[in-house]
Order: structure tokens, then C-alpha cells, then sequence
């Protein structure tokens, strides 16, 4: 039997796309290193609107099936836009773009070094990465065994609203706390109200997490301080204090998109959450909490200084976690494929 193989001449006819898969506590990472055109704008913002004008055929394709699937998140490497900043990057998942990513951020940190894109030697290395959200510093260095830690120091996070209620149809009054950590997240106490966090509770958390969402942003405008592109709801966060690690402050199970599932703790809602639990006066600067996720995978955040983001009494949070390439990929796209935007079931 001949090897089994696309030879070239077959590729040829096909239009191509390369990524470098991998995941972050769980939560998976498809970064694309190439098959997009060149990306327009001056800023970041600029070019993530210039590719959901042109390019948001390839987003479906990737992160939709049957090349992705429904939870899929993805990372488009751009060029820089700010000055000392190494790159840019826009987020992708099934139904748009993210302002920011944590566990994206930690994963892009580790393959960058992993590969040797980016240096690293004995010493630590400081990473700036332009993100929708703004420059976000990474930080990575190898431990004693050779083995490449990262970590990154996120945009001013701040608790946006305390104590708020909301009635969801066919549930009753919901009670919730608004942080920003990168993007805006409603935190839910989910032992309040029943609401397992656990792996086989996930049905009741996407349906809850959807209906929330949907009835925080019918009576619950968000403007951001600057931009107006960052100024919605991104997700739901289900807190709970049923953890499976002893260490472990509390588990998060964050809902996002159109019904996504993070896998992680989720790192800009953990920097959105350090933010609350400041305000609140329930955790001191530079205490670090480890909160972990649906899957057991955990990360630490730490709230590291305060600050001032306009009117915003805000921190500066610091997120660590692990992650993992799992992967190299070369899709192709047969032109007469009929489900060149792909699709999503669940």
C-alpha cells in the first residue's frame, strides 16, 4: 500500500491554513500562523474590526466544525501596534472576538518560547503583547529543570457594580457583582442558588449561564471608561466554594459566546474577580488565591498594586497557569467543500 499523503500538486488547488494547537489548564488554544491576508488598522481595535469586515469566514471555519468545534477559542497573531510591544493578537471563539484572554495569553507566552519564536534564556523575560484590552506584560523564565513557567501582569481590573439583582424567567431573582479583568464578567454565587459546578452539571450551567446573560444585559448598560468596543457583558462566572483542591479559594466555571465553556478558571475572570474580592475587603494586595475550574485545572491571581483607570479605583492583577502544546495543524479547504463556514452542534 502507497504512503497516504496530499502531494503538492493537490494542495495547490486548495486554500491553506497552518496553527500551532495548545491548551491552558484545560482550556484550548488555536493559534494561526498562517492563511489570513495581510490585517489593516492602526491600532488593535482597528485591525479586529477590520478582520469581522473581511475575514470572519475564516474565524467560522477554524473554530466551527468540523475542523473546531463548539468550545474551540483560537488566537490570530498580529503585527504590533504599540512602541516596545513584541506582537499583537485578536481573540476568536465560536460566535466572535474576545478583548482579552487570559489562559490565551499564558499559552501564546509558552509556545512563543517553546518554539524559539521568541528567546529565552537563563534569564527571565519581560513579554508585551497588544491585546484589544490594551498592552498586556507577560513574563516567562525556565526553573531549574529547564521547564518554561509564564505569567502576566493584566490591564487595570476593577469591581464595576456590588450586590445587583436580576429576575431570570422561569428561575427568579439572581444575584450578581459586575468585575472587569480584561473584559466585563458577572459573577454568580452558584451555591446560593444550587447550581452544581461540576463536570456533569455542565447542561444546567450553559442553559443558566445563557439565561442570565441575556437578562444582566436586557437592565445592565456597560460603558467603559475609553472604549465603546468593550463596553458589553462577555460572559457569566459561576463561583463556588466546592473545591477539589484543599489550596484552592474557590472554583469558577465561566460561560461565554454563544454557550462556550471555559475549561480554565479563566484568566481575565479571575483578574476581574481579585478585583471584586478587593473592593470587598476580602483579600489584601499580593495575597495570592488559586481558583480552579470545571476540569480541576487552576491557576493563582493576585492582586499586585492599586490604581486609578480614570474614575475607576482599579488593580494591577498578576495570573499564572499551565499550559501545554498539543499539537500542529495544516487545514485545507476543498473549493467545492459545501461547509466552508463550518457549523456547530452540540
Amino acid at each position: 500500500m502507497k504512503k497516504i499523503d496530499i502531494s503538492p500538486e493537490l494542495a495547490s488547488t486548495y486554500s491553506e491554513f497552518k496553527t500551532i494547537d495548545a491548551h491552558t489548564e484545560g482550556e484550548p488554544l488555536r493559534i494561526i500562523i498562517s492563511g489570513y491576508p495581510a490585517i489593516k488598522g492602526e491600532t488593535i481595535l482597528d485591525k479586529r474590526k477590520y478582520v469581522t469586515q473581511n475575514w470572519d469566514v475564516y474565524r467560522k471555519l477554524l473554530m466551527h466544525e468540523p475542523r473546531g468545534h463548539a468550545d474551540m477559542y483560537g488566537a490570530l497573531i498580529t503585527e504590533p501596534v504599540t512602541l516596545n510591544a513584541d506582537f499583537g493578537v485578536l481573540f476568536l471563539h465560536n460566535e466572535g472576538y474576545s478583548s482579552m484572554c487570559g489562559h490565551g495569553i499564558l499559552a501564546l507566552v509558552k509556545v512563543m518560547c517553546t518554539t524559539g519564536a521568541i528567546e529565552l534564556n537563563d534569564a527571565e523575560r519581560v513579554i508585551k503583547i497588544d491585546s484589544p484590552a490594551g498592552l498586556i506584560t507577560a513574563k516567562a523564565y525556565r526553573d531549574g529543570q529547564g521547564k518554561i513557567h509564564a505569567s502576566f501582569k493584566n490591564v487595570d481590573s476593577w469591581a464595576e457594580s456590588l450586590d445587583c439583582t436580576v429576575n431570570v424567567e422561569g428561575f427568579g431573582e439572581v444575584r450578581y457583582d459586575i468585575g472587569f479583568g480584561g473584559a466585563y464578567y458577572a459573577y454568580v454565587d452558584a451555591d446560593a442558588y444550587g447550581i452544581s459546578c461540576s463536570k456533569d452539571n455542565v447542561a444546567q450551567l450553559i442553559d443558566m449561564g445563557r439565561r442570565i446573560k441575556l437578562a444582566i444585559m436586557a437592565c445592565h448598560y456597560l460603558v467603559h471608561p475609553v472604549e465603546d468596543d468593550l463596553g458589553f457583558l462577555y460572559g457569566i462566572i459561576f463561583t463556588s466554594k466546592l473545591v477539589t483542591h484543599q489550596e484552592a479559594h474557590s472554583r469558577h466555571v465561566c460561560i461565554f459566546a454563544d454557550g462556550e465553556v471555559d475549561r480554565s478558571p479563566t484568566g481575565t475572570g479571575v483578574a476581574g474577580r481579585i478585583a471584586l474580592l478587593h473592593a470587598k475587603g476580602e483579600v489584601e494586595l499580593k495575597c495570592p488565591l488559586m481558583i480552579e475550574s470545571i476540569v480541576d485545572g487552576r491557576m493563582i491571581v493576585s492582586a499586585t498594586a492599586t490604581s486609578i483607570f480614570y474614575d475607576k479605583k482599579a488593580v494591577i492583577p498578576e495570573v499564572s497557569g499551565r499550559s501545554y502544546i498539543t499539537g500542529k495543524h495544516q487545514f485545507f479547504v476543498d473549493p467545492d467543500d459545501v461547509f466552508q463556514e463550518g457549523f456547530m452542534l452540540r
